[in-house]
Parts: C-alpha cells; sequence; structure tokens
C-alpha cells in the first residue's frame, strides 16, 4: 500500500537511503536538507514522486511551516522518520559550551519541534506513525560519546511518553536503535571536541576495541524500515543491526543484577508512613 512520508535530514546517509528505498517502490516522499542542493539526485530520479525541502531543524518556525507544506504537497502524512542528527565525539570534559548547545539543539530540541507540528495533522487525520531516530547508544553510553548520548537518552524518554499520549488518536511511535552503521555519521556528519592529553588512554580504549565487522551495511536496513512502515502494530522499539540487542541485553543484565544487589537499601529509602 503507498505510504506519505516525511523525512527529516536526508541529504546524506540513512535518510537519503531510505528516501529512495521508499521512492523507489512508489510511495511519495517529502524531504528535508539543511541545502536544497543535496536533494537535486532524488528530484532527477524520481520527479513528482518527491518533494524537497530545504529546513533546519533548529528553526522552530521554520520547521512547522516546513511541515505545513509536505502535508500540503502529500496530501496526508502517513509517516514521519525523525533522522536529522549528528554525532559529537569527545570526553564529557572536552566539550565545549557551543559543542553541547548545538547537539541538543538537533538531536532533541530538532525533533522534538518537528514532532510537535507532525501532531495536529496525524492527529486530525486519525492515523500516522512517528519514527525517531534513536540509537543503541541511547538505553547505554561509551566513553567519549557521552553528549551524543545523553542526546539520545532524551529522545527516548519523550518518545516513551509520547507513544502513551498519542496512542489514543491512532498515532504509533517506534524508536529506532541502530548499532554502528558505515555511514559517515563519525565523518562529515560528526563534530570532534578539542581533545585533551588527559584523555588520550580513553580514547585509544576506545578506538583500539573496534573492528570493521562492528559496523553494518546501510543498505541492508531497507527491508526492515519497509516493513517496519508497512506494520499495522510497529513495535515502540526496534534495533537494527545485529551486534545492538546481545550487547544492550547484557548491559541490562548487569543493571538488573546491580539492583536486585541493592534492592533493600532501595526499599528502606522509602521510609514509613
Amino acid at each position: 500500500m503507498e505510504k506519505t512520508i516525511l523525512i527529516t535530514g536526508a541529504s546524506r546517509g540513512f535518510g537519503k537511503l531510505w528516501a529512495r528505498t521508499f521512492l523507489k517502490r512508489g510511495d511519495r516522499v517529502a524531504a528535508t536538507a539543511r541545502k536544497l542542493s543535496d536533494l537535486d539526485d532524488l528530484v532527477e530520479e524520481f520527479g513528482e514522486l518527491f518533494t524537497p525541502i530545504q529546513l533546519d531543524v533548529n528553526d522552530r518556525t521554520a520547521t512547522f511551516n516546513a511541515v505545513k507544506y509536505a502535508g500540503s504537497s502529500l496530501g496526508t502524512i502517513d509517516v514521519l522518520i525523525n533522522n536529522a542528527g549528528f554525532g559529537l565525539f569527545g570526553a564529557i570534559e572536552e566539550a565545549s559550551e557551543e559543542e553541547v548547545r548545538q547537539q541538543f539543539e538537533t538531536n532533541v530540541f530538532g525533533l522534538l519541534w518537528v514532532t510537535q507540528a507532525i501532531l495536529p495533522v496525524m492527529r486530525d487525520q486519525g492515523h500516522g506513525h512517528i519514527i525517531q531516530l534513536s540509537s543503541a547508544l541511547g538505553l547505554t553510553a561509551l566513553p567519549t560519546l557521552g553528549i551524543y548520548s545523553a542526546s539520545k537518552f532524551a529522545v527516548e524518554g519523550l518518545s516513551e511518553a509520547l507513544s502513551a499520549e498519542v496512542s489514543g488518536f491512532g498515532i504509533k511511535v517506534t524508536l529506532l536503535e541502530p548499532n554502528g552503521f558505515a555511514t559517515d555519521w563519525a565523518g562529515a556528519s560528526s563534530i570532534q571536541s578539542k581533545p585533551m592529553k588527559e584523555y588520550e588512554l580513553v580514547r585509544s580504549d576506545v578506538q583500539k576495541d573496534a573492528k570493521p565487522t562492528d559496523y553494518g551495511d546501510p543498505r541492508a536496513t531497507a527491508p526492515a524500515m519497509l516493513k517496519l512502515i508497512d506494520s499495522e502494530n510497529p513495535p515502540l522499539r526496534l534495533f537494527l543491526g545485529n551486534m545492538a540487542y546481545p550487547w544492550i541485553r547484557y548491559v541490562y543484565e548487569n543493571r538488573l543484577a546491580a539492583w536486585e544487589d541493592w534492592k533493600e537499601i532501595s526499599a528502606a529509602a522509602q521510609g514509613t508512613a
């Protein structure tokens, strides 16, 4: 069944790959990028099926206008994929105020503005599916990626609450939690804080554990995305990649064990009535 889909951050990476995937099967897609020229190839290849929109998601007013334009172009918006975002590499102490604010402006506030803008559209039409790009790092954190993780932890919290708030309107919410993929997320789409020598060992320890096989092929996510947007009962959370599930299962087993060890202390902190 043909879908109408709005994707943010489609200039490269997952956003462009998924836009092309949907367009190839005949879905109608509106996609945003900070530079419209980054979307020229999709315009040339798919013509009227594709609507390019220039947008910086950090601009709340522009975001609401962009969603309104997408709705008028597509007629309805069945699916929103909140994909715009970037990575910030650096230890917590290394991150500048500007870098941290920029990370949250895009990854959290930008996603929130698009979400707020789409909700009246989906509520009025009585259906919709909001797909938020989180990360396996929205469930656990790695050294030198703490600020990025913090932004994705925020996305997890607001999206879980959102799911409960809008379910009565026929709106579904899914958090995508990819492990590492061979996109340019760690390249052109990232920022590196100014390194401090005190964290050289921490940084090298993280880097030495990384292997080429840890990174999935972005193209392999296309069938999963098609199944997700076609599902009548999509999950609240969906891992992408074969490393995320065993990794997060290990993390949560350890968390549960620690909570179990301290449960008596926790209960005692309740006090008595």
